[in-house]
């Protein structure tokens, strides 16, 4: 029992994360950067994938925690086939008959290891944005054509998360002894 506390305090010591935003970022249209899909981080180790934004100038990059599945559906999206299978084919019809167009998708916050998006849309008066996390609505704006935008402050914010998250990874994989140590014991 006491390996797994050692393996406890560990991963505690391991997970610290920038400070969360408590507030959603305010911001001028003016102060907004375009952001383009650059290409998918896809590793085989702990680490999650990544989605590489880039500027037109290509002088920033916006990197974007994924899920497995998300990342597998954005890449399968910007493959350069014509007419590709999307899971995101109903919401789009739907989104479409209902005439609700997302205008642009705006990074607004971070907190713990999530960033999160709020999508402005036009035509429903009732409801003119919604605030999601970006592992979950990446693949949707990106096969929607929805236009991504950040901050010059949201930009350093996520490097500093991903930064944290690489040291994170890197700390799991050294210390994957004590992880094989520990799963020997529930055999």
């Amino acid at each position: 029992m006491s390996d797994f506390t050692d393996l406890n305090s560990l991963l505690k010591s391991q997970l610290f994360f920038s400070k969360d935003s408590s507030e959603e970022e305010i911001f001028h249209q003016k102060d907004l950067i375009q952001f383009f899909p650059f290409g998918i981080s896809l590793t085989t180790d702990v680490a999650r994938p990544f989605l590489l934004l880039k500027d037109k100038e290509q002088n920033h990059t916006l990197p974007v925690a994924l899920s497995p599945l998300e990342a597998g559906i954005t890449l399968g999206q910007h493959q350069g086939q014509s007419s590709p299978a999307s899971p995101h084919r109903f919401t789009q019809y739907l989104l479409e008959s209902l005439a609700i167009k997302p205008v642009q998708a705006v990074f607004v916050e971070i907190k713990g290891v999530h960033q999160y998006l709020r999508i402005y849309l036009n035509g429903e008066p009732r409801l003119n944005s919604i605030k999601i996390r970006a592992d979950e609505a990446m693949s949707l704006c990106l096969h929607l054509g929805v236009p991504v935008f950040a901050t010059e402050k949201f930009i350093n914010q996520s490097k500093l998360l991903n930064a944290q998250i690489d040291g994170l990874t890197e700390g799991l994989i050294r210390n994957q002894k004590i992880l094989t140590k520990h799963n020997t014991h529930f055999h």
